[in-house]
């Protein structure tokens, strides 16, 4: 069994523990302090060995915990005439977390220096980021650096997210053995209450990669990437939290990194400094409202919101958005004021119209009066699409443009002009269109093409294009290859600093299960569902799906007439509505 099987298969195995879950904390809360787990893991293969490195397969045997002096397997490191013993490992999967090296018994008890270089790519590892030109980095984390193992015992080292370790001794005229040499793992022990399968098994693999790159980034708070960047950005957390919401259910960790951010940034500038990501706090604010009517949680943000709103209200001219400053949509768009302006244009009235709702819960009718008016008004201008495909996503998911017209503009640009954050509101605009089967095979073509070259998680960008060419991430990329790792990348993710592991690229995850299994809340705090399948090219699927009062299990199976027929098990507390 593969590596990426078996994470399928303990994700499937978590599912079946949901209603237990849910029995104990029904709206599916988990708290912070008691959730980390540590987990250590024996290299899945070996990739390289240069210079005297004997018996290296025995890093291979899993290894008990505890060293002793008389170590039946050991890998004996040599620096011997010149030559530097060095090993390339593979742990089989992207994780976060660092690296254990244990040595055994030796004639000198002087501490053996090693160099560590973790990578999310088999060319990261083999990088140096002091080598001129190289865009290697250790930025967010350190992930190349040197350390010292103690004689006869373990050390541990690193805190970055990747999946293959170089080790390279730099002492010189040495002879160190090696007992084992393991990852760390530290994740959140947390059940996958939402599941999703179907008859395509490339579409199930795409959906457990997306939800286990959310997982891992759900550290201390909701983080970007686990590499690089290990930070809260607002824009990026709103499909983070669609797929939290979808496969972990209530979770803490999105509050409080709502409220990080909210508590670091005045209400009179921008999130991060860009006037979109705090837009999508205002939506994230609605959502989880909507989603788990924590009335309570929304009263807390009343006064922050309220003259968040009346920011946004000031930077309004007439009846178009006017941000001076922070001006951002995705990095892609970023030198094409056009198409900012138009995504800008619908996300002003998205969050308006979402402040609009919340302020009516929070009885402030005067807020209210005034997001309503506004957005009204910027509806009455509708910035050209430009034939782009983030201009006419986000115009579209807000009814300011022909959901067909969208459709058009995207289904003609096809996966080389998808992006891992954006790509998720293209899919929801090619929802609105209907056309629910193209939308499945862009999901397979864009993130699974990320698969076929060897991801176990999904990458902060992902051009198509270069795919054509490259080489896979979990091998030495051969001569007349691309290096889609070291030589692609743009923007602020060029080369190795490009991250492999990044939580906007999860969207997949939370569309399959909204548009495929169907299930919509409709209201406040998921009291009511809708369930409308949209099988397109499948035959069947079938999944689970986390809400305040437990877990929706539905099965959709295509009969010979075409016809559907859905078997639904709903919680107590839940009615289904058409």
């Amino acid at each position: 069994m593969t590596t990426l099987s078996r994470l399928l298969s303990a994700a499937l195995i978590c599912t079946l523990f949901s209603q237990a879950a849910l029995a104990q904390n029904p709206a599916g809360i988990t708290r912070t302090e008691s959730e980390f787990v540590t987990e250590y893991l024996t290299p899945s293969r070996i990739i390289r060995v240069e210079g005297p490195v004997s018996h290296a397969d025995n890093l291979l045997v899993p290894y008990v915990g505890q060293v002793s002096t008389t170590e039946p397997r050991t890998t004996l490191f040599l620096s011997e005439n010149g030559q530097t013993a060095s090993i390339l490992l593979d742990f089989g999967k992207e994780i976060q977390g660092g690296i254990q090296i244990v040595r055994a018994i030796s004639g000198s008890k002087k501490a053996a220096r090693f160099r560590l270089c973790l990578g999310e790519s088999v060319s990261e590892a083999l990088s140096d980021v002091n080598a001129p030109g190289s865009s290697a980095t250790n930025d967010h984390s350190v992930r190349d650096f040197e350390v010292s193992v103690p004689w006869l015992g373990s050390a541990e080292f690193g805190n970055s997210g990747f999946r293959f370790a170089r080790i390279d001794l730099l002492d010189k005229d040495v002879k160190i053995p090696v007992v084992a040499i393991r990852a760390i793992s530290r994740y959140r022990d947390i059940p996958y209450l939402g599941s999703f399968r179907c008859d395509d098994d490339r579409l199930n693999r795409i959906w457990q990669t997306a939800a286990y790159t959310v997982h891992l980034n759900m550290q201390d708070y909701l983080w970007d990437g686990i590499k690089r960047d290990r930070l809260v950005w607002m824009g990026d957390m709103h499909p983070e939290v669609m797929t939290v919401n979808t496969v972990f259910g209530n979770h803490d960790v999105v509050r409080k990194s709502l409220d990080y951010v909210r508590d670091a940034t005045p209400a009179t500038r921008w999130m991060n400094g860009i006037c979109s990501y705090s837009l999508w706090w205002i939506i994230l604010q609605n959502h989880l409202y909507r989603w788990y009517g924590d009335m309570d949680y929304l009263k807390a943000q009343q006064t922050y919101l309220s003259q968040l709103l009346h920011t946004v209200l000031q930077n309004l001219e007439g009846n178009r958005e006017a941000y001076g400053n922070g001006r951002f949509v995705d990095w892609p768009s970023n030198d094409k004021p056009a198409v900012i302006h138009a995504g800008l244009q619908a996300l002003s009235v998205w969050a308006l119209e979402a402040g609009s709702e919340m302020a009516g819960w929070l009885n402030d009718k005067e807020l209210k009066k005034q997001c309503d008016q506004a957005a009204r008004q910027l509806r009455t201008y509708v910035p050209d699409a430009v034939g782009n495909n983030q201009a006419a996503s986000l115009l579209a998911i807000q009814g300011m443009l022909d959901a067909e017209t969208a459709s058009q503009i995207i289904l003609k640009n096809g996966p080389e002009k998808f992006t891992s954050f954006m790509g998720y509101y293209f899919l929801e605009a090619l929802a609105k269109g209907g056309h629910y089967s193209e939308a499945m095979d862009l999901i397979a073509a864009y993130w699974g093409r990320m698969l076929e070259l060897g991801a176990t998680t999904f990458w902060e960008d992902f051009n198509y294009a270069d795919a054509r060419n490259a080489g896979r991430i979990d091998e030495i990329v051969p001569e007349g290859k691309f290096d889609i790792h070291a030589d692609g990348g743009a923007y602020c993710y060029v080369g190795l600093r490009h991250s492999f592991c990044h939580g906007w690229a999860s969207g997949p995850a939370a569309w399959m299960s909204r548009h495929v299994l169907g299930i919509e809340p409709v209201g406040i705090g998921f009291r009511k569902v809708r369930i409308q399948p949209h099988l397109g090219r499948l035959q069947w699927a079938e999944g689970t799906f986390p809400t305040p009062h437990g877990v929706i299990r539905v099965s959709h199976r295509r009969k010979a007439d075409g016809s559907v027929v859905t078997q639904v098990d709903l919680p107590a507390g839940i009615k289904r509505v058409r």
